[in-house]
Formats: C-alpha cells, structure tokens, sequence
C-alpha cells in the first residue's frame, strides 16, 4: 500500500457513484447469465383476419436516406440480418418494422430505428457470384416484441431442409416481374410460395448462360436455392429472407443473395445457408449484448476491484 507525505496510508480510490453501482451489477449479471431460450421467436399472430405484417413481422425493410434498398429479418431484440452486399461504403442505414407498407403514414405504428453498428462477415466477397453473404446490424434501440414485430428463430448448425420443402420468400418487389425496364417497388409487402431446390440442379441452371466452366461451382454448399418456376420476387428484396415453417416454427433457411428471375423467371432465387453461419450470428449478437455501456463499465470495474486493498 502507498504512504502519503504525512504517514498515513493511502486507502483505495473512490469507487462508483449509486449508478455505476447499478450498471456494475446490471453488467456483472449479464454476463453470468445464460443466454435465455428464444421462446418467441418464429411464431407470428394468425387471426383469421390477420394482415401480412401479422404473418411475416420479423420482415424489415433497410434504407438509407429513407429510401429501402434491401430486406432483412429480426432476430432478436436489437439485431437484423440482411445480406452483405446491401451494405455499401461509410451509408447511414436505418431499419423500418412493423408495417407492409414501403411508405407508411406516421399513424400506422410502423417503427423507424437507427442502425448503430454493422458487422459483415469477415470472408465476404461481393464478386459476380457472392460468396458469404451475410451482415448483422444492431439497432440504436431494442425493439419492444408486438403481434406486429417478431423475431424469425435462427437455424441449429445441423439444420437441414429436404428438397422439395415449402417455403416463403417476402419483399417489396414485384412478383411476376418480366422486364426490368419496368420495375418498381410495389407499395405492399409481397410474397411468393417457393420451394427448395437441389443445389446441383441450381448450379446446372445457373452454368447453362455462364462462362465459367463446370468445374467451378457457382452455387456453393454455403448456398440454398428455392425457386417456384417464375414466382420469385424481384430486386430490391436481396437480404430478405427465406421462411420455413417446421414443427409449428418459423426459420430463417436463407437471406437472399442473388438470382436472375427477373431477367429468365425460371430462375432460382440463391440464398445464403445460414446453417453455415449459424454460430458464427449467434457469437456476434452474444458479444454484442456485452457492448456499449457494460464494456466501458466491466473495464471500470476490473480496474476498480485492483484498487481495492488485500488482506485487511
């Protein structure tokens, strides 16, 4: 222990006010506490009247300057996954919940929310054929659980889909869509039933008008395809999600990476496989708990605990 000039000895710095306390103890707690079961999550509110947000409301739509350029899902209570290719540059990017509607009036409930961090997976590479197409983004603020917002559940690791299996592609593009010339968003949110596809069959498909020769895959084990011969949805829906309905549950098979339907509407729809990034999500958003105030507060406490005098 430190002696000051008169003698006595030095006790420990003054630690925390009554609030740095509570965070202390907020943020010890956190971190000692299991990650609680996502009871929640893939169960959306069906009444017999229910409108599409009340089916699909872990669908978002991520804009920048108030304009959507992509979908994504709720995962969580601050997190949405989308697809990395729709992140661009240094772009402010906020997310809008809660509502069909590409353009809703501010009485409509629809929830407007900052996005404050952006995590792109490290081995992303956006060339012709993306590979690792998957971003998280944190929202400024949690969003509070509604029939109106809720989150899609996350697939285990040994999640597998049979081909064949149905499923559901949701977004603002248009269904049907043959010419690019004209397209446009649609002021609603649409959807479209597709079903899982073979990727090696997608692969053909995709080979048929490529120049790459057979021996390079172009639709990788990390993809999934699912196509409903001419009924998957447009541009403007890429990072939206693939919904899968298994057991009574809602999961997110896949984000939406890329596909030529509007061109050739034959064309499967390809999606990021999120079996394969599964843990890698699940590792971000539970870092991602333990940032912002507690971060800065754990390191305040572990420096607190040193000053404190041993053996007295």
């Amino acid at each position: 222990m430190a002696t000051s000039p008169s003698g006595l000895r030095a006790g420990p710095g003054p630690g925390p006010g009554p609030l740095g306390r509570w965070v202390l103890t907020y943020c010890v707690v956190l971190m000692l506490l299991p990650s609680p079961p996502n009871l929640v999550c893939g169960k959306p509110w069906w009444p017999e009247n229910m409108n599409e947000i009340q089916h699909w409301p872990w669908e978002v739509s991520l804009r920048t300057e108030n304009e959507h350029v992509c979908g994504g899902s709720l995962i969580d209570f601050s997190w949405v996954v989308s697809a990395a290719h729709c992140i661009q540059g240094s772009k402010e990017y906020s997310v809008m919940l809660g509502t069909t509607k590409l353009q809703p009036k501010s009485s409509t409930g629809a929830l407007m929310i900052p996005v404050t961090d952006i995590i792109v997976h490290p081995n992303y590479w956006g060339g012709t054929f993306i590979r690792n197409d998957v971003a998280l983004l944190r929202l400024q603020t949690p969003v509070t659980f509604s029939k109106y917002v809720k989150p899609i559940c996350l697939p285990e690791p040994g999640f597998n889909l049979k081909i064949g299996t149905q499923c559901w592609v949701t977004g603002w593009s248009q269904a049907k869509q043959r010419s690019l010339a004209n397209w446009t968003l649609t002021p609603e949110l649409q959807e479209a039933e597709v079903f899982i596809m073979d990727n090696k069959r997608c692969d053909q498909i995709y080979h048929k008008k490529s120049l790459y020769p057979r021996i390079v895959p172009l639709v990788r084990e990390n993809m999934i395809c699912a196509t409903n011969y001419g009924e998957n949805l447009c541009y403007g829906d890429s990072g939206g999600p693939l919904s899968c309905e298994v057991e009574g549950r809602w999961i997110l098979a896949g984000v939406l990476s890329w596909e030529k339907a509007c061109i050739k509407p034959w064309n499967p729809g390809v999606y990021t496989r999120l079996t394969k990034y599964s843990r890698w999500i699940k590792k971000q958003v539970n870092h991602g708990a333990l940032s912002g105030p507690c971060s800065s507060y754990w390191l305040l406490f572990l420096t607190w605990l040193l000053q404190l005098p041993v053996g007295q």
